[in-house]
């Protein structure tokens, strides 16, 4: 059994290697994207210039920083298979509602970010409140990256944790400063690719260790945890007895359709790289091109956290034996050097591609929907460009600032899911309500995005302060999202009643059913299996199939 007292990795010269080829790597993606930034469009949104297969691998690789790849795994350990309703439930739904409902009016009304949709949709002062509401929130997450990667190199190659924060943050810094979103996205794909080099290696040997699937379960079962083998034992309304400790209601309605569907089609981090695409029929596919592998990435990052679980006595405690280190306990344990550099690489690029998704959202909403429109207006387009690559140093030393919030939760999911809550419930609240609804008014959108932060605010802290019982820090977060979607929708409905709305003809592509004019197809994007529709029923059949098995 693994020595928990001491997780530091045997590397050699050769894994050293293979992390220089990695980092010259990026390095030169940078470099190389650099010299066809020639406009901030070209900076900020690749000049909506890139192929669906390329925005859609960057899309899902975007996601795949420490939330997926620690904070499953830890998850995975602490409460099994419920995890899966974060994908199948959750993240798939979503991405194929973004990609069929919402990407329409993203791509067709030709906005630079989420907010400025705000700014079209209601006014200035929602897009603002917005605005500043993400950029806080980015530059939080993007810490959780920055604190991961530096405790994974401090347990397994003795890095000091700000030097790690450092070192990984200056490297982001480069390729994103140099080749802007290009950079980033086609930094993704590769990172992706790394990624799934080190994971599925990782989870292949670590299930031949127990004795396959079966083995798994029995040395799980022996621990009196079979609970985690099934998704909705004990959900029910009057009996709730899981490890997640929550009902089927928060699970359907605040993770399933608000949390996820509020993160996946609001969060400009993701959003970002559908806008980059060169069609709408491109923009579209984007999301439902990655939903695919997002609905397989349960076997890399679930299966990992129960193997851990299994053999690693003690798992869930405190220091090294906490949740979070699942994934490198387990790398420490199986990996011969060689598959070291690899999996350290995987690790690396799942943490940097999370990091420079909400730096590169971050420079653009600070840059189009803060300084632009409210600061500095009416200035060259040269000029914006420079700002751009302020805002991304900026954004990169604020969250070096932030990354130690995260260090005091033994699980980031705690931590990541209680920023959704805040941040993204009530803004799907609005979104939703205003693209169906032609009577929202311009007022509406503020006052209903302050009150669902505030609803929010009041499921976390009634549950902290022991006010009220919403279970495990995860299922208060879920009902904390449903808080803040019921108090959004609320107040937009009431202030809609008592205020002006915008004039018909101002709303003309950013209402359904007033959707802008569609856009001609090539030959090639008119194929069958390229349309949206076909890929998404597709997909939903797929976690459909999926779920069966784990009943």
């Amino acid at each position: 059994m693994l020595a928990a007292a001491n997780i530091r990795l045997n590397t050699n010269l050769v894994d050293y290697a293979i992390l220089a080829i990695y980092f010259a790597a990026v390095l030169g993606i940078g470099f190389a994207a650099k010299r066809y930034i020639k406009t901030s469009l070209d900076y900020f949104l690749s000049g909506r210039s890139l192929p669906a297969w390329i925005t859609g691998l960057a899309f899902i690789s975007a996601n795949l920083g420490a939330l997926e790849i620690l904070g499953m795994a830890a998850n995975g350990a602490q409460f099994g298979t419920y995890t899966l309703h974060y994908y199948w439930i959750g993240a798939v739904p979503a991405m194929v509602f973004l990609g069929i409902v919402m990407m329409p009016f993203y791509y067709g009304s030709k906005v630079r970010s989420v907010p400025e949709y705000l700014r079209l949709r209601f006014n200035k002062q929602t897009h603002l409140f917005n605005a500043l509401s993400f950029a806080f929130a980015t530059v939080l997450i993007a810490g959780v990256n920055l604190y991961a990667l530096a405790l994974v190199l401090k347990l397994m190659l003795g890095w000091p944790i700000l030097l790690g924060i450092v070192v990984a943050a200056v490297v982001v810094l480069a390729y994103i400063t140099l080749g802007g979103l290009s950079s980033a996205i086609y930094n993704e794909v590769l990172q992706f690719f790394v990624i799934l080099a080190a994971l599925i290696p990782l989870t292949i040997v670590g299930l031949h260790k127990v004795g396959g699937w079966g083995g798994l379960q029995d040395k799980v079962n022996a621990k009196s945890k079979a609970d985690l083998f099934h998704t909705w034992t004990g959900t029910g309304v009057g009996h709730v007895d899981n490890p997640l400790g929550a009902s089927w209601i928060p699970i359907v309605f605040g993770l399933g359709f608000v949390l996820s569907f509020g993160y996946w089609t609001t969060n400009f981090a993701e959003v970002q790289r559908a806008l980059s695409a060169k069609s709408l029929s491109a923009a579209q596919r984007t999301p439902l091109i990655g939903a695919f592998p997002k609905a397989l990435i349960p076997a890399v990052t679930i299966i990992p956290g129960l193997i851990a679980l299994a053999i690693i006595p003690g798992l869930g405690g405190d220091g090294n034996l906490a949740y979070n280190n699942a994934i490198p306990l387990l790398m420490n344990q199986f990996l011969p050097n060689g598959m070291l550099g690899v999996a350290l690489a995987g690790l690396l690029a799942a943490f940097m591609a999370g990091v420079a998704a909400n730096v590169s959202a971050f420079n653009t909403v600070v840059t189009y929907d803060i300084w632009e429109p409210y600061v500095r207006s009416g200035r060259d387009d040269d000029y914006y460009l420079r700002f751009g690559r302020i805002a991304t140093v900026s954004g990169i030393v604020v969250g070096i600032g932030t990354a130690l919030i995260a260090s005091g939760y033994n699980n980031i999911m705690d931590y990541i899911q209680l920023l959704f809550s805040f941040f993204n419930a009530p803004l799907f609240a609005t979104f939703i309500i205003g693209m169906f609804w032609r009577r929202m008014t311009p007022w509406a959108g503020l006052w209903g995005l302050v009150a669902g932060t505030v609803g929010a605010a009041a499921a976390h802290y009634g549950d902290s302060w022991d006010i009220i019982s919403l279970g495990s820090a995860q299922a208060a977060a879920f009902w904390g999202a449903i808080a803040a979607f019921v108090a959004d929708a609320t107040v937009s409905v009431i202030v809609s009643l008592v205020t002006q709305p915008k004039p018909i003809e101002e709303l003309q592509g950013l209402v359904y059913g007033m959707a802008n004019e569609s856009e001609a197809l090539s030959r090639e994007e008119s194929a069958w299996y390229r349309k949206p529709p076909v890929l998404a029923v597709g997909v939903l059949g797929l976690v459909l199939v999926l779920s069966f098995f784990f009943v």
